[in-house]
């Protein structure tokens, strides 16, 4: 399963740098001017999990293996973008590729870095790019009107439901907000998503501020800095700051539970290992996680939860104090599960 979110906003805010920070490499070149990344850039960051740690210590495994999630460096948008200025017809569909936006918000003043529009203005910037992205939705869906309404005329079904979907998201829009908010039944996700909407992506507001500003958002710099550090070294730097783990941990989990992901585990003594999973997933899709042929053929999952795994020592231990569970096909996987599957091939 990859789950991708793609890194946005006004030229010079900071998204390479966050970038670079992120995948703890120079891949994404963070410069002084426009559209220094013209080519989307792609990290994996591993999803912080202080639970692996233990599992496998408890497992004694040999190997750690933690569940990751894509990052996207996309270059920056501008006003017109929509309409094709810059580089925005390619920016515009790389973030429809992604599932979630990180929209990085410039949110000091640098006489050194310039700003495309002249100074710095967090809720203005927003607006710029919402904007844009609401005015390509809007464009896309009014071409599709015509075509749906000849089909639903003509009694085809699937035709009517999405045209109830698309005037009703094109409302909302005309309205200036965006296709995330619009209200939408559980058996209509799957073809709102198929509308391939830009503002239909949740997303994650990350405020790039100054050096030594209070540690409620991320300073770009600074945390492209503590990347750069060993993790004795990384340890001692954050307890100078007093926080008790860096800005990236905090925006990757963010990012992470934006998605509404959690995480199940498989421990042994090759590996302790991640694994990412939508919530609300069950045994069958969680083990075709691991390989199709383990959903096709799944029997059975022997199951342990994590605080359980934990205080009785591993699967010895959770066994015999009858922690360990055999869930059938219709179990929904918890975050922290530690799972074995039985399957057939």
């Amino acid at each position: 399963m990859g789950f991708k979110c793609g890194i946005v906003g006004l030229p010079n805010v900071g998204k390479s740098t966050l970038f670079n920070a992120l995948t703890e490499t120079a891949a994404a070149q963070a410069a002084n001017y426009p559209f220094c990344t013209i080519e989307p850039n792609v990290g994996e960051v591993a999803v912080p999990d202080p639970r692996l740690d233990k599992l496998a210590a408890i497992a004694k495994s040999a190997q750690i293996i933690p569940t990751r999630l894509t990052f996207v460096d996309i270059a920056g948008l501008v006003k017109g973008a929509s309409k094709g200025e810059g580089l925005g017809n390619q920016f515009l569909a790389t973030i429809r590729e992604v599932d979630a936006v990180a929209h990085v918000v410039r949110c000091f003043e640098d006489s050194d870095i310039t700003h495309v529009e002249g100074k710095s203005a967090p809720l203005a910037d927003i607006e710029v790019i919402e904007t844009e992205l609401m005015l390509a939705d809007l464009e896309s869906l009014e071409k599709r009107v015509d075509n749906l309404s000849k089909k639903a005329k003509g009694g085809d079904k699937d035709s009517k439901e999405q045209l109830d979907l698309v005037e009703r998201s094109l409302k909302l829009l005309r309205d200036g907000k965006p296709a995330r908010f619009l209200e939408r039944k559980p058996e209509e996700e799957r073809a709102f998503r198929m509308l391939g909407l830009l503002t239909s992506k949740p997303v994650l507001y990350v405020c790039n501020v100054e050096e030594g500003a209070v540690a409620v958002a991320i300073s770009a710099k600074i945390e492209s800095e503590i990347a750069t550090l060993s993790k004795e070294e990384r340890a001692e730097f954050l307890d100078t700051l007093g926080l008790e783990e860096a800005g990236l941990d905090r925006l990757i989990r963010a990012g992470y539970e934006l998605l509404h992901l959690i995480t199940y585990f498989t421990v042994g003594p090759k590996e302790a290992r991640a694994w990412t999973i939508t919530k609300g997933t069950k045994g069958p899709a969680a083990a075709g996680v691991i390989h199709t042929d383990f959903e096709k053929g799944f029997i059975r999952a022997e199951t342990i939860g994590y605080d359980d795994y934990v205080k009785l020592g591993g699967e010895a231990g959770a066994r015999d104090g009858g922690k360990l569970r055999l869930e059938g096909k219709e179990y929904v996987v918890a975050d922290g599960d530690v799972m074995h599957f039985r399957f057939n091939t």
